[in-house]
Order: structure tokens, then sequence, then C-alpha cells
């Protein structure tokens, strides 16, 4: 083996530090990137937050619509397929998926021209103006967060209940633990035993006494409002209900002891509308047997429901897409929210004051260090600027293409894809991937994400195609429309389906309707 030397000369794409900033920033959703901020302004002495208009870097909107050379576009797809390789080749599956020559994947339309409103400041990147609601229309006093800060919490409710029981100190300590161990629907998920041991340790006399008084707490709690509260499982809530209408004039007093026996029996009878079955084990007739599950169908599942805070499912808006009337005709405008946009700029006295000092010998490195931190604040900010220029472009693109679905809704919706938005703007497709996820568009109909704009097409007679998106819309209407007596099969729905002109497979109606949540025909027939 004979050592030497050789000299080759190749091409090498590296991520710079300020690159993978940008692509995490970009794929981050407005609560992450609220944290992402907060820690940087935490570690970063040259950042703060402004009540003014930051300063907008060298490229910004100026740049917006430049279309992206082809090294930056080698560059960017090396980064996405060597950083995040499952990421993208999970987003290319989901517009590649087919099934029986369809594609299935979401997306709504809309109608107006996209009008994209751009301001050459830099006011879109905060403001005092306030996230329109979800349909951009109704009271602007109405705020969910602040409804949500006034709603009254499960807990509180019971608490407040409690406060009128005359118990002893245990026993009233034993409600407080359970009323605190219920879950969102009001379920007692842990069993009494499991929680009195986690009280009592090793010591079996407390052990015991603990779980008396739980057992005892643990009736007093399926007294309280609403009825139902601590059960165990789905058959005990709806049994405490049940028993709450006995001796209530409106309700036969049979059926409902047979609904009793029947949530004695397993759900999956129940839930399977198994009367066959439920007959001869409830020793009742065919009549009462549907009476009954009549009677359990309008009761509830989830106690708990209703006091579920709605704070967390409050959803803020990163673009916000408005109708305006120009010239007698409504046209609509895409704007950033500017209560998702931080308000950022770098600290004015601190930055002077570096610039203005000079160091050498050992203080030369706490120099440069410092240097260092403030570049890295100038950069954070170019960052997030530039994720935000690249929201509002892919979602202006985005009105553009689905124009029926601002003025006529889902039926509308066309059928589109990451790679079309992708050609259009001169990205690449994982960075539309990474655009669109978890970031939430209002307009007219609600607040939708972003990909719930992308959507597969279904072959047409006319040799068009149709959204998957308006395809579910018509199943809802079909069934929406449907007689009680006689709901329609998937078959049915399939035939309504090429009767106006969609070619659409029976399993694929199968998975859009249980996508939509919409039972079987079997269970949506009316007793």
């Amino acid at each position: 083996m004979r050592q030497g030397l050789s000299l080759r000369t190749s091409q090498h794409l590296a991520l710079t530090p300020q690159l993978q900033q940008s692509i995490r920033l970009l794929q981050l959703s407005t609560l992450e990137l609220s944290s992402e901020v907060n820690q940087m302004l935490d570690d970063n002495p040259f950042l703060e937050r402004t009540a003014e208009e930051a300063e907008r870097e060298s490229f910004g909107l100026a740049q917006a619509d430049t279309v992206v050379s082809q090294q930056d576009r080698e560059l960017e797809f090396t980064s996405y397929s060597g950083a995040d390789e499952p990421y993208l080749s999970r987003a290319t599956a989901e517009n590649t998926k087919e099934e029986g020559g369809s594609v299935v994947d979401d997306g709504p339309s809309w109608d107006g021209d996209g009008t994209a409103s751009f301001s050459p400041d830099d006011g879109e990147w905060g403001g005092e103006a306030r996230a329109k609601g979800n349909n951009l229309s109704g009271d602007d006093d109405a705020d969910a967060t602040e409804l949500a800060r006034n709603q009254e919490s499960l807990q509180s409710f019971l608490h407040r209940q409690a406060l009128g029981l005359r118990l002893s100190p245990e026993d009233c300590a034993a409600l407080r633990f359970l009323i605190e161990s219920l879950n969102d629907d009001g379920y007692l998920e842990d069993e009494l035993n499991d929680l009195a041991q986690g009280l009592a340790g090793d010591d079996a006399e407390s052990l015991e006494q603990i779980i008396h008084h739980f057992t005892v707490g643990l009736r007093l709690l399926q007294t309280l409002e609403p009825v139902g509260v601590g059960a165990r499982n789905l058959a005990e809530c709806l049994s405490l209900q049940l028993k709450a209408l006995q001796g209530q004039d409106e309700f036969e007093a049979d059926i409902v002891q047979v609904g009793l026996r029947v949530c004695a029996q397993p759900m999956d009878f129940l839930a399977r509308r198994d009367i066959k079955r439920l007959v001869p084990l409830c020793q009742a007739t065919d009549a009462q047997i549907r009476a009954a599950i009549t009677l359990i169908g309008r009761l509830e599942p989830k106690p708990g429901r209703r006091f579920v805070d709605v704070e967390r499912n409050v959803v803020v808006p990163d673009v916000l897409v408005v109708p305006v009337k120009q010239g007698g005709q409504v046209k609509f405008q895409v704007r950033l929210n500017p209560d998702v946009m931080p308000r950022l700029r770098v600290h004015d006295i601190y930055a002077n004051a570096l610039k203005g000092h000079k160091a050498g010998g050992s203080d030369a490195s706490n120099l440069a260090s410092l240097q260092q931190r403030l570049q890295e604040a100038r950069w954070f900010i170019k960052n997030i600027q530039q994720r935000f220029d690249t929201i509002l472009r892919v979602s202006t693109a985005i009105v553009v293409r689905q124009n029926g679905f601002l003025t006529h809704g889902e039926l509308a919706m066309r059928p589109l894809v990451l790679r079309e938005i992708a050609d259009e703007l001169g990205l690449h497709e994982s960075t539309i991937s990474r655009v669109t996820t978890a970031k939430y568009m209002a307009t007219p109909f609600g607040t939708f994400e972003l990909k719930y704009f992308f959507g597969s097409g279904l072959g047409t007679e006319s040799g068009g195609s149709a959204s998957s998106t308006a395809v579910r819309a018509l199943i809802k209407q079909f069934v929406a429309a449907e007689s009680p007596k006689k709901p329609l099969s998937d078959n049915q729905l399939a035939d309504m389906l090429k009767e106006q002109g969609i070619d659409c497979a029976r399993r694929t109606v199968a998975k859009y309707r249980e996508g939509l949540r919409i039972a079987p025909a079997s269970l949506r027939k009316e007793l």
C-alpha cells in the first residue's frame, strides 16, 4: 500500500447558523414563536421589546417577490432534505397519496381577487389593532379569551356546591381531593385504591381509613351537578343520569328501568344498537329497547363538557382576509395579524456604547463576544421579519388560487397541491409545507389552518377535477338532507356523487364520511 497526496475540487453546501435559525422560526407556531422570543429576550441584552414600529432590515417586503436564485434553491433543498428529511418526506407523501385513482387531502375555496395589502413601512410587524374574530364580523367587544377567563371551571362549580354540605373535616378533604382528580369530561379515571395508596403509602391502617373517606366522598360527589359527574366509566355516567330521571312524570318508569338494564350490558351492544341481543338480556320488548336507546341518546356522555376552558380552544390567526368594497365590488385583502407579530428592536444605548468602545488585550475577547451577541439580535429580528414575509406571500398566493371559497364556501374549493404554490413563488415545496403547518387564516367563513386550503382532486365527467374538500361538503349536505328512517348508505352516496359528475369509489366515500365523523347508515337510522 502506497501513501500519497492528491488534490480534489468539490462543491459543498453548508448551513450557516443564521439559515438554521430562519428555517426553525419558519416552522414554529404562534405560541412556539412567542416562547422563542421570550427566551431570546432573556438571553440577549441587546434585544428589547418596543411599542413603536421596528425599523425594517435591508431585505423585507421590498424584496418579498424576488424569485429565489437557482443556487439558493439548491442550498434550501439540501438543508431541508438533510436537516428535516422525515418532515419533508411526510409533507410530500401527504400530497401524493392516492386511493383508487383519487388523492385524498383537504382544502377550501373562495371568491375574490386575493388582493394583498403590502405596506412599505414596518407597521405590519406590530400595532395596536386587535385581531378580528373567527368570522371577521360581529361584536368587536366580544373577546373569546376574556370570556374564557370569566368562565367557571368544573372544579370551582363543584367546590361551590360542596360548601353547602355539612361534612366532617376528613370527608370534606376527601371530597375536595376527588373533585381535583376529575378529568375535563367529569370522569374519575383513577381507582380509589390507587388514589389512597399515594396518600397512605405503606401504612395499612391509614390506607383503609382513606379508602373509607374516599368512598363516602365519591357518593357525595355523584349527587352534585352536573348529573353524572364523578363516574368511573360511560356506563356509570349514563346510569347516574337515568336514576336522576326516576320519578319525573315526563319519563315512563319502565323505560327508565329498561335503560338502566341496557347500561348494565356491554357498551358495544348499545353503540351498535344491537336490539336483537339486548331484548333477551334486558328482558324487555323490542319497542321498550328502542324507546330506552332513544332516551339514552338524549343524555350527556361528558358531564364536564360545558365547563371546558374555551381559552385552550382559541385559535389566533396569523393572517386576516378582510372584504373591502371597491367600486361597488367586494375584494379581499390579505393582512398579517398585528397581534401575533413581536415588536422587537436592538437596544440603542447598548449598541451605541459598544460601537464607541475600543478594547485591547484581554478585553478584546469580551468585546468580540458582545459584538457577536449584537449581531445575533439583528439576525433574530431579520429572521422574524422574513418569517412573516413568507407567510404573507404564501397566504396571498393561496387566496388567489382559491378564489371561490370567500363567496361560495367549501363547494367551490379547487384542487391545490404544495408544488403549485412553490413553483409560483420560487420556493422549495418543503418551505410551503413548513409555512402552512400550524399557521391559521381568518376568513369570512371561519378560521382555518393554511393546510386546509390544499386538497387533492377527483376526476369528473367533464374531464376536470373536483377538490376532495368540495366532495366532503357534498357528502355532508347529502347526509343532512337524508331521511332519518332511511339513511343513505355509502353506495348510495357514491351514486349520488356520480350523478353530480364526480367519480368517487364507495371506499373513498366511506373514508371521507369517517373523516367527517359521520356514523354509518345503520347507526344513523332512527329507531
